[in-house]
C-alpha cells in the first residue's frame, strides 16, 4: 500500500477515491490534484510510480491544507468560539448541535445516544417473589 503524508492509502482503489483517505481532501479536490499532476484518475493507487506519489505529494503540500495543519485549525476556530462566548461556542460546549438543527428529536449522535425518555429504554423482566 502507498503512503502520501504519512497516511496509507488503499492500493486496490482508483486513485481519485484513494485521495481522500487524507483528512482536508475530498472527490472534487482529490480531482483537482490529478488534473495537476496530469495522472488518469482511473489508474490504481498501487500502480503509481515513486515519481507520480511524489508530484501529488508537492502538490497536495503545496496547495492544501491537510491532516494534523487542518484538524489544528478547525480546533483552533472552536476554541476561539467558546472564549468568546458566542452562541456557537456555547453550543460546542454543551455538547449539543451548533448549526441550528432541531434537537427535540434526532440529535442523539451529538448527545451521545442519551435516552431521557420514560418508555424508550428496555427494562429487565420482573422476577416473580
Amino acid at each position: 500500500m502507498p503512503r502520501l503524508l504519512g497516511i496509507t492509502i488503499p492500493d486496490k482503489k482508483n486513485i481519485d477515491i484513494s485521495l481522500t483517505y487524507l483528512y482536508g481532501v475530498g472527490v472534487n479536490s482529490a480531482r483537482d490534484i490529478l488534473k495537476q499532476a496530469g495522472i488518469d484518475p482511473f489508474k490504481k493507487a498501487g500502480d503509481l510510480k515513486p515519481e507520480e506519489l511524489n508530484h501529488l505529494k508537492e502538490i497536495i503540500e503545496k496547495s492544501y491544507k491537510i491532516e494534523g495543519e487542518l484538524r489544528r485549525e478547525i480546533a483552533g476556530n472552536i476554541k476561539r468560539l467558546k472564549e468568546i462566548g458566542s452562541w456557537r461556542g456555547m453550543r460546542h460546549m454543551k455538547g449539543l448541535p451548533a448549526r441550528g438543527q432541531r434537537t427535540k428529536t434526532n440529535n442523539r449522535t451529538v448527545r451521545g445516544n442519551v435516552r431521557k425518555t420514560v418508555g424508550s429504554g428496555r427494562k429487565p423482566a420482573a422476577t416473580p417473589t
